[in-house]
């Protein structure tokens, strides 16, 4: 008899404002790593209370781009977004939830959740930690730049 296929559910969060190359990256990993992908998605309230640094758009705008994105990319069937308003999401809830994609900034965040999933008895996720994209200057690509317009949501120097 065949061992059952138990489906990887793998989660990641993030503000998603302008996806850019480094967006790509990050969801492209989640979906290589898993069968079903979590995307907390920032919610008004959880970003207001982080001061971000640059405009950031309602949720309701950022939801339809990022759908629109993930539509674009052939990844909507795999995904499911929901609101992220607080920085652990469903990871801390949900048992199924076998892995977690951060960035190297958000890597404290993942070692937290699992610390957190430990103590409800809970098993850990497995950290898969994705360098940022670069832009042609060699500087990670982010939201923060490509608003400022320095570099295009590819990389792409726009000034010097």
């Amino acid at each position: 008899m065949a061992a059952k296929h138990e489906s990887r559910i793998v989660a990641l969060g993030g503000t998603f404002e302008q996806p850019h190359k480094g967006h790509v990256k990050f969801i492209s990993k989640a979906l290589q790593v898993g069968d079903q992908v979590i995307i907390g998605l920032s919610s008004d309230s959880f970003l207001a209370a982080r001061k971000k640094k640059h405009h950031v758009s309602s949720y309701e705008d950022r939801l339809s781009n990022l759908k629109s994105f993930l539509s674009r990319i052939g990844a909507i069937e795999r995904v499911t977004i929901v609101p992220l308003d607080d920085p652990y999401g469903p990871t801390i809830v949900r048992e199924e939830v076998s892995s977690i994609v951060v960035s190297p900034e958000t890597l404290s965040t993942a070692i937290e959740i699992n610390r957190i999933r430990i103590g409800k008895g809970m098993s850990p996720l497995r950290i898969y930690v994705i360098d940022f994209a670069l832009a042609e200057d060699g500087r990670p690509i982010s939201t923060s730049r490509v608003s400022e317009g320095v570099i295009n949501r590819q990389g792409r120097l726009l000034k010097s």
